[in-house]
């Protein structure tokens, strides 16, 4: 077909999606490879989303104001602060979108989340790139001297996927203070519930205090909606007048703004889960270490085994075990937190792979 396409199209990836597992030797599989919560949703939320299933013949409401008004709330700011898309990663196209024009860049931590290149290009920006630390954290230091005129978006990512690396309060202040007033700085929380490091930045809190901070939230993670799409931006009224303007009209579904609400009432109910899954996410790391294998401390539902040359190897021998986990070729690999199941499976693998591979510290 002669059908025009945008120049350069044929060379752009599209996002990969975590690998689901296939059974092996009879194994029950899991998948552990898009950092997805391994339980199902609140028994109060599935019974408020079922509620509303009879009305999907309807358009949901655009504004969402009930569930805008809860999020204000929850976070104690005005609903004129609050952008939702489908899911965090929309609203992050949303920005790009809202923030660039064709050639100006955004600039982001590099191995970082998979979709901030992806978007930026997508969008007529210019990716900008910047190598992580030795340790998988952001080389702030690094970043402020890269930027340049044509910077006008920088997404930091705390804690850092797919390293689960944190950022302090005082590096992030710092940073902020350090990059033109004009300049947006995304402070991106998909993993904020899992955060339990003391010193960690905190996105209100420099929303409250910098203009040009934006926040971003989802709940795909911790509230475990991944199926239902949805995220928000906590931004100045100005920007999330713009957000709205470029956001996919109808994006968020009648029973995802159904959802959230009934979410953010169960909170503490929903707190027990998060707990659960932060002591698994100590047990396993503490295990992968015992095992000899190069893993990375991490304050979010993931963790990263900085795995070099030896990642296709080792991948295998999860895959043999009818494990999925997220793969960066001759880079590292990247496991979700699952169940306790799981989990024991992961740490089986890790123990194997300590006596069939050489050493990878």
């Amino acid at each position: 077909m002669n059908i025009p396409h945008r120049a350069g199209l044929e060379n752009f990836p599209p996002y990969r999606q975590g690998k689901t597992p296939g059974g092996t030797n009879g194994l029950k599989a899991f998948k552990l490879s898009s950092n997805e919560n391994p339980y199902p949703p609140l028994p109060s939320v599935i019974e408020a989303v079922t509620g509303a299933v009879s009305s999907i013949n309807l358009y949901p409401e655009i504004a969402a104001g009930e569930l805008t008004a809860a999020i204000a709330g929850r976070w104690g700011v005005s609903a004129e602060n609050i952008a939702l898309g489908a899911g965090s990663v929309e609203v992050a196209s949303q920005i790009i979108l809202a923030v660039t024009n064709p050639g100006d860049q955004v600039m982001f931590a590099w191995r970082s989340f998979e979709a901030y290149p992806l978007l930026a290009t997508s969008a007529g920006a210019t990716p900008q790139p910047i190598p992580l630390t030795a340790d998988g954290g952001h080389d702030l230091a690094a970043m402020a001297a890269a930027v340049t005129p044509r910077t006008r978006l920088i997404f930091v990512c705390n804690p850092n996927n797919p390293t689960g690396a944190v950022l302090s309060a005082a590096a992030v202040e710092a940073f902020i203070q350090s990059v033109p007033a004009d300049t947006l700085v995304v402070l991106d929380e998909a993993y904020v519930h899992f955060n339990r490091d003391a010193d960690t930045a905190v996105g209100i809190d420099m929303f409250r205090k910098y203009p040009n901070v934006a926040v971003l939230h989802t709940f795909s993670k911790a509230y475990g909606l991944a199926g239902l799409r949805l995220g928000y931006a906590i931004a100045a009224p100005e920007l999330v007048t713009n957000l709205r303007k470029v956001a996919v009209p109808f994006g968020v579904t009648s029973l995802a703004q159904t959802a959230g609400v009934a979410s953010l009432q169960a909170e503490n109910e929903l707190q027990e889960r998060i707990d659960i899954l932060v002591q698994e996410r100590r047990r396993l790391h503490e295990g992968l270490l015992e095992a000899g294998l190069p893993v990375q401390p991490s304050e979010a539902n993931f963790l990263w085994l900085d795995s070099g040359d030896h990642t296709a190897a080792l991948a295998a021998l999860f895959e043999e075990k009818a494990l999925s986990v997220r793969v960066f070729a001759d880079e590292g690999i990247r496991i979700t937190v699952g169940s306790p199941e799981a989990n024991d499976r992961i740490l089986d693998v890790a123990r194997h792979a300590a006596a069939l591979l050489a050493p990878l510290h």
